[in-house]
């Protein structure tokens, strides 16, 4: 099954960014600091086919905390994990006494039990681990239902809750089940940015176990709010970067070639301002 896509989930996780702040993971049962920041999860490759980190996140504590979402328990994930984590270091790694790196994997409601260790002569891989299948889904939904009845506003473990209730159920059909009713009751909530950080939510944790059709209606249903309209912006915004980028990649390689620089900004739109700089550069590396 497809994921969504990567531009698409760049972006969301900047709407996410904010509203996952001081939030904690205590609805899921694990005992982490708080959450000071979401951080994007383009990190160094270490293989063409390895793919992105879920989530990760910066806690209130200054440590790293990589997530991620399983369905089912294989000891050949801990590979992909050990990946993970060199390509977190590698980019956020710094000599340091107080540097900390936690792994956390939380299985859905498909797994209730798995081995958390890895352990080789050179090295020992532990993760923290939850198990959603814990969780009673359909009746943690039902008190959050009735608290928004009786008109109760929601707190931020109720947000953390309904972000992973897809995850709680076994199987696709009962996912997708509970995927809509999540959404169903996000739509009557009448704070805005509550409703579309559970949207945002359930369309991240859940994008590798639920259709990809549904998710496309869920992030139209994220377009109607007013943070809806920022999503727009920032999509805008993502692909006018990635053009850029281009753009000095093509000129980067016409340099080279000694190309005339008339004749290089008429074909990738940058200024001589822009030229010289990467020329600089060049000579600078």
């Amino acid at each position: 099954m497809e994921g969504i896509a990567y531009q698409n989930k760049d972006i969301l996780f900047k709407i996410l960014g904010q509203t996952y702040k001081e939030k904690s993971f205590a609805a899921y049962g694990i005992d982490l600091p708080r959450i000071r920041a979401l951080l994007p999860t383009d990190l160094p490759k270490i293989s063409a086919n390895e793919k992105s980190v879920d989530n990760l996140f910066l806690l209130e504590d200054g440590t790293y905390a990589i997530v991620d979402y399983e369905s089912v328990y294989k000891r050949i994930n801990k590979i992909k994990y050990l990946n993970y984590i060199a390509r977190v270091m590698e980019k956020y790694y710094i000599e340091d006494d107080n540097f900390n790196l936690r792994l956390i994997v939380i299985y859905t409601g498909d797994v209730d039990q798995a081995e958390p260790d890895l352990k080789t002569a050179c090295f020992t891989l532990h993760a923290e681990q939850a198990f959603l299948a814990h969780i009673d889904g359909k009746a943690a939904f039902q008190e959050i239902q009735e608290k928004l009845q009786a008109g109760r506003s929601l707190d931020k473990d109720d947000l953390m809750k309904l972000v992973i209730l897809p995850l709680t159920v076994p199987g696709t059909e009962g996912k997708q089940e509970m995927l809509e009713a999540v959404v169903g009751l996000a739509e009557q909530l009448e704070d805005e940015e509550q409703q579309v950080f559970i949207l945002s939510g359930v369309v991240v944790a859940s994008d590798k176990f639920i259709q990809k059709e549904y998710m496309e209606q869920i992030r139209r249903k994220i377009n109607m709010t007013q943070i809806g309209q920022m999503y727009e912006k920032e999509k805008i915004e993502y692909g006018n970067q990635r053009a850029k980028e281009k753009a000095i990649e093509m000129a980067r390689a016409m340099l080279d070639e000694d190309i005339d620089t008339i004749k290089i900004m008429k074909i990738t739109g940058l200024t001589e301002e822009e030229l010289l700089h990467l020329q600089d550069v060049a000579v600078t590396v």
